[in-house]
């Protein structure tokens, strides 16, 4: 039911895109600072949203894939708090953030399907935060797989899933060698 209605949404917030346009791999779509005039609903690809602090460390908030809307508190801010790049050919559509409001407030359905959309992105950056609070490499890959409920992505990937747990490439690249010695 929730998939359905899902659906609804997006067709409805792609209905009053400036259309679909595609997305080079390694391609910026904002900058963090840039002030947010858009929303973004991921039609192809695969967009990162990462935000880097000022000691260099950067945390990956997002990956968006096909159907998702990419920084989903920018409709509520000024500024855009984190970097979105395109980790391969992606597709967009893109709305004018204040039509995609005016859209909110004129339909109430479509409000009642973003705001339980809303609810849900809450309970995973919780489970993100959980995985995030483990000590142990092993701890929190664990909690990563546990969370997505599969096995580890191709190994092109791995260094998205060490930024996701927060621990560098090398860390995990060991962890995975002992689980696959052991």
């Amino acid at each position: 039911m929730i998939e359905i209605m899902l659906r609804e949404f997006y067709s409805a917030m792609a209905d009053r895109s400036k259309g679909p346009r595609p997305v080079e791999k390694g391609a910026y779509l904002f900058h963090q600072g840039d002030h947010i005039k858009s929303m973004f609903l991921v039609i192809e690809g695969r967009i990162e949203l990462t935000r880097y602090h000022d000691n260099g460390l950067a945390i990956v908030l997002q990956l968006a894939k096909p159907t998702s809307v990419l920084a989903e508190a920018s409709a509520y801010a000024d500024h855009y708090h984190c970097d979105a790049l395109s980790l391969e050919p992606s597709t967009v559509c893109e709305i004018d953030r204040k039509i995609f409001l005016r859209l909110l407030k004129d339909r109430s359905e479509l409000s009642a399907i973003w705001s339980a959309h809303l609810a849900h992105e809450v309970q995973a950056a919780r489970y993100r935060i959980e995985i995030l609070a483990r000590n142990k490499v092993a701890d929190r890959l664990d909690g990563w797989l546990a969370w997505r409920g599969d096995d580890l992505p191709s190994k092109g990937e791995w260094k998205t899933v060490a930024e996701q747990i927060g621990v560098s490439p090398e860390a995990l690249y060991r962890e995975l060698a002992k689980r696959r010695a052991g």
